[in-house]
């Protein structure tokens, strides 16, 4: 879908700062909103964009910010602009940039795509349903994660790409979607796991498959290393925590892993498996949550959350490739 009225903002303010490490948040969201606002504009796109200078703290810098999408008059999409940080510090390792939504499921995905052809991991459209922007917004909106900026390597590829980058999103929201051929998976050999095969879904609070006080193979509690696995409160009615997973917006899966090559200690950190739809090509990273199926009940090698089958437009029973750990090079 093209659009021909986008309003975009940078995301934080001058006096409310957001991340930094090898780059600064606040200054190169500007400097991306500018650039991809004038690609826009080549392309007959209608565009307004905001950087927020007065906002002292982050309640009055969400409301200002939202304020000013929503007094700019019909319009078909409102973008904010951000960048990433790894909550491990910083790595000399890819992490990726990713697009979160609300309502715009499809376009996260493309923008997402759009992005990571230039080089980054592709992590791929993420549903929140618990940000002020996304929520607030009148018209729909979508908010970029462009890149890590603790990610030296992440940090590398968007000072070479930067224009590319922006032309790519441009490209995307002008209608002329990009799309490029996935880089090949690298031999066997650089992996302790792979598993090709039919896959379901599972995990969440409507996951009546598994019994409401049915636990994790290797995450027994909640903790500060695996919260992001989770939701806030557990669902009523339930006790445990496969029901407890957040299915509709964390990326996560069960295989039969053997523990003999990769320990269970192993599997609950936050290295990540790439998982790939072969009938498309597209991949992206999600955490180990526990171990299965039942391959003599399913004869299935994967169960992934709704939300990765989503990403990577899979059905039950189509067929998956995993490979863990995945390092991104």
């Amino acid at each position: 879908m093209a659009y021909s009225r986008i309003c975009i903002s940078s995301g934080h303010g001058l006096k409310v700062r957001g991340a930094s490490g090898f780059i600064d948040e606040v200054d190169e969201a500007r400097l991306v909103v500018e650039k991809l606002a004038g690609d826009l504009t080549l392309h007959g796109v209608e565009v307004q964009t905001f950087h927020d200078d007065t906002s002292t703290n982050q309640d009055q810098n969400l409301k200002t910010i939202v304020n000013w999408h929503n007094s700019r008059g019909p319009h078909d999409l409102d973008i904010s602009c951000h960048f990433n940080a790894h909550e491990g510090g910083p790595t000399a390792k890819p992490m990726g940039t990713e697009v979160l939504y609300v309502s715009k499921g499809d376009l996260a995905a493309d923008l997402s795509d759009a992005i990571a052809a230039v080089g980054f991991i592709d992590r791929g459209p993420k549903y929140r349903d618990n940000l002020y922007f996304l929520n607030k917004t009148n018209a729909p909106a979508v908010l970029l994660e462009i890149c890590f900026v603790d990610s030296e390597e992440d940090c590398r590829i968007y000072a070479d790409e930067f224009e590319q980058i922006c032309a790519n999103l441009a490209d995307c929201l002008a209608g002329d979607t990009v799309v490029v051929p996935p880089e090949p998976i690298p031999p066997s050999d650089d992996y302790l796991f792979e598993a090709v095969g039919t896959c379901s879904h599972f995990g969440g609070p409507d996951d009546t498959g598994v019994s409401a006080s049915e636990g994790l193979a290797f995450h027994y509690a909640i903790t500060e290393a695996n919260q992001h696995l989770f939701l806030p409160l557990q669902p009523a009615g339930t006790t445990g925590l496969a029901r407890r997973l957040n299915a509709k917006a964390v990326r996560y899966l069960a295989c039969r892993w053997d523990y003999a090559v990769t320990p269970k200690d192993m599997l609950a950190t936050d290295l990540m498996a790439l998982v790939t739809n072969p009938r498309t090509g597209r991949s992206t990273c999600a955490y180990p949550s526990d171990w299965g199926p039942h391959e003599e009940k399913t004869g299935r090698a994967a169960d992934l959350s709704p939300a990765l089958m989503q990403d990577l437009g899979l059905k039950t029973d189509d067929v998956v490739e995993v490979v863990y750990p995945w390092m991104g090079d």
